[in-house]
């Protein structure tokens, strides 16, 4: 089970095979960043030939393998990277220097896009700052508002992912403002069925509790000042906030005042996506992109 960013990156380094990663619009930063991660991916540049050529001249990337994708139109890189990521000539998808809204949007057409099926999610990944543990927290930047049925299929997304770096009955903490059912609340009462799904096996060997707030899902002692009972308290594997401003919040919190180390992967997509989160650091980078190439089917 990884329990360090560097057990990901070693997991990752295991595969049998390296990944073709297409990144339309590359800037330096991003020649960095691959050259870090050479032993995990091929990476496939689109954009302005002779700039994209001239980066790779100027970095570790020169005596590396490595292509480049001659585009025209600057505007047709993210479109051509959609496309080779979906014919199967790339196998993975990282952001460049382009617009992140619009680089969203086009990973999230329902038509020329790599959505899976009606829903797309971001798990955080943080590496606790004492002992070997991983945490994960959902949806940090995708669904705004997300309804019951949005909820199942992102708390899917990240018990998927759980799984992928080795924890197979992961706990699961419902989060909310509150720790007891308030019909007043919604998402005291999103907590409460997604809970009650668990305990009839909806979702495998999870073990999801809710509604939980925050020092009910971490502490021991204030569940039990409280009078709540749960399999899952002190020991969550996975956070799921109730809304869009929650959870990024929280994600935002815990790099910036908790000074924790965070990477982040997209879930629901046919192929592996990387975007560029603000809060994510250069060094991180690398653990993305290993999150991606332990996403690959």
């Amino acid at each position: 089970m990884a329990g360090t960013f560097a057990d990901i990156i070693e997991a990752a380094r295991k595969k049998a095979m390296k990944r073709r990663l297409a990144i339309p619009s590359p800037k330096k930063p991003d020649m960095e960043i691959i050259a870090r991660a050479a032993d995990l991916v091929i990476p496939v540049f689109l954009g302005d030939g002779k700039s994209a050529a001239a980066l790779v001249k100027k970095s570790a990337l020169q005596s590396l393998e490595h292509e480049i994708v001659d585009v025209k139109h600057s505007g047709d890189a993210l479109r051509m990277a959609i496309a080779i990521v979906r014919e199967g000539r790339a196998d993975m998808l990282m952001q460049g220097w382009g617009d992140q809204k619009t680089f969203m949007n086009a990973v999230l057409d329902a038509k020329t896009g790599l959505l899976k099926g009606r829903l797309a999610s971001y798990v955080s990944v943080f590496q606790l700052l004492k002992g070997e543990k991983l945490i994960l927290v959902t949806d940090t930047f995708v669904n705004n508002y997300p309804t019951i049925v949005e909820k199942q299929v992102i708390l899917e997304n990240a018990i998927g992912l759980a799984g992928l770096l080795g924890i197979d009955a992961p706990k699961v903490a419902a989060l909310a403002a509150i720790e007891q059912v308030n019909p007043s609340i919604p998402s005291t009462l999103d907590a409460a069925i997604l809970a009650k799904m668990s305990e009839r096996r909806q979702f495998g060997s999870a073990v999801v509790d809710g509604p939980l707030d925050i020092d009910c899902a971490l502490s021991h002692a204030a569940a039990e000042r409280k009078g709540v009972k749960s399999a899952v308290t002190g020991s969550v594997d996975i956070y799921l906030a109730p809304e869009i401003e929650s959870g990024y919040l929280l994600a935002q919190s815990l790099v910036f005042l908790g000074k924790m180390q965070m990477a982040g992967v997209l879930m629901g997509f046919t192929k592996p996506v990387v975007v560029n989160l603000p809060f994510v650091s250069r060094e991180n980078k690398i653990v993305e992109i290993a999150l991606a190439c332990l996403n690959c089917a």
